[in-house]
């Protein structure tokens, strides 16, 4: 097992969902544990975090080799593709020009785009408008009419090639009917950024979004002269021995405003703290205060009532009942997402350059350990060197491990893996000498847990329901 190393920020910060101000040091402990120990036992070539706190970036760390053959570790300015995360700076530059008066929301995309001839298969459909594409309820396809989701080459198409198949698509659905997420539409609407700024697509981008926030490792391409170095290399979902495989390298071409940039999780992070301060702000930084407020709400529910979204912002309801807003990215080779909550002001970035991951399980993993009950010492009670009992015990053949640390003036036991750290999580009160007991939810104390040393006086093994798991080397 690696020796774990953790980078944490002791800002002022609110979280909403804990009494504390601060990531604790315990707490970063356990979540570098718990991300370090997932890394393993997912495989993953390399995970970079970062959770924000509105300005500021409270924790961040990497794990793992962005270069699984030239050992190149991962760090957390490595750059990834973040795919569908494209969308909202694409969304952001539309509404930008709603609302210098350009472009209006309902204005149909045949208008903006002269040659727009895909098939209209329902003579009583709404129109495809700027609005139904950013909610993804305009019945267009999926995709653009090529395979570029197929390896190992991705053949992504260019501009003139997408614009001229239109002819041979045609819609779903009736527009305004039901939720299909669609990659040609968020496409479409970078055509639009285009033709109504008339400025090309990259450097619209460039000029309007990413140097006024001082993004200065995203683009709107993958920097095919950082691959393998600071651009992270993809690699391939598991396969059945446990091994991943090296994934071609890629741009997206025509349709980088729906899936072709990259970036990093600082990058990214700045990206969620200028959402937070924008907010709260009177002032127009690229956007108006109101318009993201606009574009963070529910702009379309699905019949089912299970989806909803925003103005190219996914939006929904949290765990705790508040609303969150962000997207996904996924590409091959790369799976990404940033969640943000707009009233707690916390975001949460995960980038993975492997292919079949749930990246969104790790953050919501983090946000689980933050949960729980901030570490506290009590003045009053005296209590050993709780760093002795500190490690990894061996819970084979029933479990994997168990990672014992410091909670304040108690222990916590994480068994490890787990997809839900903080139920996975357990705290001991110590009794005397080097005998603890398991504190319940109800606060009332548990079992006994003993912990055993050798002839040196090294802690070595705990007894738990008169049975040993042993200490780990480390």
């Amino acid at each position: 097992m690696k020796k774990i190393s953790f980078i944490v920020c002791l800002f002022l910060a609110n979280f909403g969902f804990s009494q504390s101000d601060e990531i604790h040091e315990d707490v970063a402990r356990i979540i570098d544990v718990w991300l370090d120990a997932q890394r393993d036992y997912d495989k993953l070539p390399a995970i970079s975090v970062a959770v924000v706190k509105d300005q500021d970036i409270l924790w961040k760390n990497a794990y793992g080799e962005s270069n699984m053959e030239a050992g190149v570790a991962a760090e957390t300015t490595t750059i990834c593709s973040i795919c569908s995360i494209s969308k909202l700076f694409t969304s952001v530059a539309i509404m930008k020009l709603v609302e210098e008066g350009k472009l209006r929301l309902d204005d149909k995309i045949e208008d903006l785009l002269p040659w727009f001839d895909l098939k209209q298969q329902f003579d009583d459909s709404w129109p495809v408008t700027v609005r139904s594409v950013m909610t993804h309820s305009s019945g267009l396809p999926r995709e653009a009419n090529f395979p570029y989701w197929t390896g190992p080459d991705f053949p992504f198409p260019a501009k003139k090639d997408i614009d001229s198949n239109l002819k041979n698509q045609e819609t779903l659905y009736p527009s305004s009917t039901y939720f299909q997420y669609s990659n040609l539409g968020l496409t479409l609407l970078g055509e639009i950024v285009e033709e109504v700024s008339g400025m090309p697509y990259d450097e619209y981008i460039q000029k309007n979004i990413l140097e006024p926030l001082r993004l200065d490792d995203t683009r709107t391409e993958l920097p095919e002269d950082l691959y393998g170095k600071q651009l992270a290399i993809g690699y391939s979902p598991q396969y059945r021995d446990g091994s991943r495989k090296k994934v071609q390298f890629f741009q997206a071409n025509g349709i980088k405003p729906a899936a072709g940039f990259s970036s990093n999780v600082e990058d990214l992070a700045r990206f969620a703290s200028w959402q937070f301060r924008l907010l709260d702000s009177s002032q127009t930084e690229i956007l108006q205060s109101s318009t993201l407020k606009y574009m963070q709400n529910v702009h379309w529910t699905d019949p089912d009532f299970e989806t909803t979204w925003g103005l190219g912002f996914a939006v929904y309801k949290g765990p705790d009942g508040s609303k969150w807003v962000g997207h996904g990215g996924s590409c091959p080779g790369y799976r990404t997402v940033l969640q943000l909550n707009p009233k707690s002001k916390i975001a949460y970035v995960v980038m993975i350059n492997a292919g079949g991951e749930n990246p969104a399980k790790y953050a919501n993993g983090i946000r689980s350990i933050l949960a729980q009950k901030k570490p506290e010492k009590d003045s009053l009670k005296t209590a050993p060197n709780l760093s002795d009992y500190t490690g990894y015990y061996d819970l084979k053949p029933w479990y994997n491990e168990m990672y014992i640390g410091v909670w304040g003036d108690k222990l916590v036991t994480l068994d490890l893996p787990t997809g839900n750290p903080g139920e996975g999580m357990d705290y001991l009160q110590h009794v005397e000498g080097d005998t603890f007991r398991r504190i319940r939810d109800n606060q009332e104390l548990g079992e006994t847990v003993v912990f055993e040393r050798d002839e040196n006086g090294k802690v070595y093994r705990l007894m738990h329901h008169n049975n040993y798991s042993k200490k780990m080397e480390q």
